[in-house]
């Protein structure tokens, strides 16, 4: 199972951001799709990620969002892998560092989709139990 392909798994549906978007529209983005990682991208290029932690950890009133820009605050320095890794690696990933997304990236760092703890537990999960009802 561990050894199988990230291309399996993640997802590639992506919204995304770029660095000059501001953060309310990153919380409405949040709010209204009901996700925790968004890429930040210049053109196709991976350039920083930004999650619900950062803007937690800004301590900011969500009115002072449409002030402050996507780059102030995005995480530059990424861990990511490729599609072709295996699952094991992202889940190493995510025990060694607590991450629970890591963005896919092709040899240029073009985004090709992301990873999260939840897709490999429910991998796992679909794996073990494939005649469940929350399996798909």
């Amino acid at each position: 199972m561990m050894n199988e392909k990230l291309s399996q798994i993640m997802t590639t549906d992506l919204i995304t951001v770029n660095p000059d978007d501001n953060l309310s529209h990153v919380r409405d983005i949040f709010k209204n799709h009901r996700i925790h990682h968004l890429p930040v991208l210049e053109g196709d290029k991976l350039v920083g990620l930004i999650t619900t932690s950062d803007l937690w950890k800004l301590n900011r009133i969500h009115e002072e969002y449409s002030e402050i820009s996507v780059k102030d605050v995005m995480t530059v320095r990424l861990a990511y892998l490729q599609a072709d890794d295996k699952i094991g690696s992202a889940s190493e990933l995510f025990l060694e560092n607590l991450f629970h997304a890591v963005p896919v990236v092709d040899e240029d760092m073009n985004l090709k989709g992301i990873v999260t703890s939840f897709d490999v537990i429910k991998y796992g999960y679909n794996k073990e139990y494939p005649d469940h009802p929350w399996t798909s």
